[in-house]
């Protein structure tokens, strides 16, 4: 619609704009929930500058934070990936300087981080972007933006006078939304505290995570840790199961005598016996002298059996008697050793099925299942991810002498969504494959290893249907069976609960060579 001045008929841009700011003032008289409020006022904000997108952000006094609050033209997980620091970005950079800053082009930028991964070209057109601090008295509480199309014959400083404006009248709404989302801050932080201090109290200091399922884990360990009694610990692997055994044992009365840790799958038959029991010299060839076992070297303290699963059903018979009595003989000897020991065993085999196939002794199980402690796999609990990720960011600074400072949202939403196989081990090598490629000491989303891009980081759709993404999900689940079965056709058949013949069709389908994963 065109304006035009009543005095000389010609068009008139001054009226123009009073009368959006006249609409923008109309709709805060009306009032309303507060983020529907700041919404319908960028909408009309843009819809004026013919601009592509705008939003508000609002500072976090407590945290030092600026976050998105409301914006036009960004989708919802947009909106969440917008928070910068003071003094990060263009963003930040306007709430510590309290001056505009206007992006001619957002290409040649480098301050420019597209936080929100928003598209910032479109059919090769350029984009400028033109920020204001929004100010309460001298204070800067928040800023405005607006994304548009590039002319270099635009004045773009008209741009940071209507913002301003506009900033000046939503202020009231703005600061209420900034006290508003302070209080909550406070509030969650106070909570925090309170539920620490009830059921933290012996929180383990080598272990990161503060979910639900963890500290109740916790309480477990705390429980057990003053008896001596022997403890299974039960998980996928990669969640950390020796770090809950050294807990429990320094968290003991045996705490200053030594904890042995052998691991049950990494010896040979052969020599399993002789690493925990010892054995006299001329015992059998090589046995040049008389040796201590790992059962003596714990005498005292605590011994951890860790993959008690992969225990020889000879030497199962041997510890069921170190159990039950606290006594054994080292080989080539009939004098009987007593050790006073705690027992404290892990596997993430499922011991039950074992049994039932004759592999492990059933009186053995439940000698060692006195206190069975479930240690939850990484996607269970995927609120530890953020505190793993900073704590694996300083241990790698400190041993490779970096000094990688953080990592982006988009980063950490890929690591949140993705299913952790691996659990904590793996997340461990992502994050430090992320130390290694960062190149300014920000670990970024492409920092990360490909398996972990998603739709949304890289900016790709889904294309061809619901077939197309029934197929894809199809190979992807026969490629993971033939990696687990080293290309064994039968044995991935089995295990995907199809025919062989199934199988083999499928594999021609998606032209997949077994071979290429015997690994």
């Amino acid at each position: 619609m065109d304006y035009f001045c009543s005095r000389n008929g010609e068009k008139c841009y001054g009226l123009r704009e009073l009368s959006l700011l006249f609409d923008i003032s109309g709709r805060l008289i009306k009032g309303g929930e507060i983020n529907g409020l700041l919404r319908s006022v960028l909408d009309m904000t843009c819809q004026y500058l013919g601009a592509k997108s705008s939003f508000l952000t609002v500072l976090n006094r407590d945290k030092n934070k600026i976050n998105i609050e409301a914006a036009s033209g960004l989708s919802d997980s947009q909106i969440a990936r917008g928070s910068y620091e003071v003094g990060e970005g263009i963003i930040g950079r306007v709430v510590e300087y309290k001056r505009p800053v206007i992006i001619r082009e957002i290409s040649k930028s480098k301050l420019f981080l597209n936080r929100t991964q928003k598209h910032i070209s479109a059919a090769g057109e350029e984009q400028s972007f033109i920020c204001v601090p929004v100010f309460d008295e001298a204070n800067v509480v928040g800023t405005l933006s607006i994304t548009r199309k590039f002319s270099e014959k635009y004045n773009y400083d008209d741009d940071v006078r209507l913002l301003s404006i506009v900033g000046s009248m939503i202020i009231q709404s703005v600061k209420a939304r900034q006290d508003q989302t302070e209080e909550i801050s406070k509030l969650k932080q106070t909570n925090e505290e309170l539920r620490n201090s009830l059921g933290n109290w012996h929180k383990p200091k080598n272990i990161v995570g503060n979910s639900g399922k963890m500290n109740d884990v916790y309480n477990l360990i705390e429980m057990v840790s003053k008896t001596n009694s022997t403890v299974l610990i039960r998980g996928e692997s990669g969640v950390g199961k020796e770090l809950f055994a050294d807990a429990i044992h320094y968290s003991s009365q045996r705490k200053e005598k030594p904890i042995i840790k052998v691991n049950c799958s990494a010896l040979p038959d052969s020599l399993i016996e002789s690493e925990l029991f010892g054995h006299e010299k001329g015992a059998f060839t090589g046995a040049d002298s008389q040796r201590k076992g790992r059962f003596e070297m714990a005498d005292g303290g605590t011994i951890f059996l860790d993959e008690i699963g992969d225990l020889p059903a000879q030497t199962q018979v041997k510890l069921l008697r170190v159990i039950q009595e606290r006594q054994f003989e080292r080989l080539g000897s009939s004098k009987p050793i007593s050790v006073d020991v705690r027992i404290i065993t892990a596997t993430n085999r499922n011991l039950e099925k074992l049994i039932e196939e004759g592999k492990f002794r059933e009186d053995l199980f439940y000698r060692i299942n006195v206190f069975p402690v479930f240690v939850p796999p990484l996607r269970e609990r995927r609120n530890d991810i953020p505190g793993l990720v900073d704590h694996f960011i300083e241990k790698f600074n400190r041993e490779n002498g970096t000094n990688v400072k953080r990592i982006t949202t988009a980063a950490i939403n890929m690591l949140m969504v993705y299913s952790w196989p691996g659990n904590v081990r793996e997340l461990e090598n992502v994050v430090e494959r992320g130390c290694i490629l960062t190149t300014d000491e920000v670990i970024h989303s492409y920092n990360l290893p490909p398996t972990l891009q998603t739709a949304d980081s890289s900016q790709t759709e889904t294309k061809g249907g619901l077939q197309a993404a029934l197929d894809r999900v199809e190979c992807q689940l026969i490629m993971e069976a033939l990696t687990a079965t080293k290309g064994n056709i039968a044995q991935a058949a089995k295990n995907l609960n199809v025919t062989e013949r199934i199988l083999g069709m499928r594999v021609k389908k998606y032209r997949l060579d077994p071979v290429r994963f015997k690994v």
